[in-house]
């Protein structure tokens, strides 16, 4: 499991109403809520994201309300992955379980450019930042949450039967 994309850098504390506004909470619609996807903090957001992008935040990302529409917002958007020095506990466990990979890392985090060109190895356990050629070690996703995110989600992978692995 891998993800490629160009860094798109915030701060610390982005919490779950900037990542999607609470004015757009009355929809479960993941398109409309991607059209939205960090439009308080940065408006150009949706408009420079590419399939494969990856967000890289400072400390307490996905602080806040315990909203799932913030990690669907972000997947939708075609974010392949977050990376953060830390995450809200229950932010990263609502993105778990929509399949959205998220790693904490604070070098990374701390050290990843806007802009930058990254790979991440989820398996192997490595962020390389392609533009500054420099390799962090981060834990490999054991095989349980693999089968969550490949399956689209916690609700996808029970429904397949991809839990019932023996890990």
């Amino acid at each position: 499991m891998n993800a490629s994309g160009k860094a798109i850098k915030y701060g610390n504390n982005i919490d779950t109403d900037v990542i999607i506004p609470a004015r757009y909470l009355n929809t479960s619609d993941v398109t409309e809520l991607a059209s939205h996807c960090m439009e308080d903090l940065d408006r150009d957001f949706v408009s420079r994201v590419r399939p494969g992008d990856i967000i890289v935040a400072g400390a307490n990302f996905g602080c806040g309300s315990s909203r799932e529409h913030a990690p669907i917002a972000i997947k939708a958007s075609g974010i392949s992955c977050v990376i953060a020095a830390d995450f809200a506990r229950i932010f990263y466990r609502n993105a778990i379980n929509i399949g959205l990979p998220i790693i904490e890392c604070r070098e990374a985090a701390r050290d990843i450019a806007d802009g930058d060109i990254l790979e991440v190895d989820f398996n192997g356990g490595s962020i390389t930042n392609l533009t500054a050629n420099t390799v962090y070690k981060i834990k490999p996703f054991p095989p349980f949450l693999q089968n969550i995110i490949l399956s689209g989600g916690l609700l996808a992978a029970a429904d397949s039967g991809a839990l019932n692995d023996g890990n």
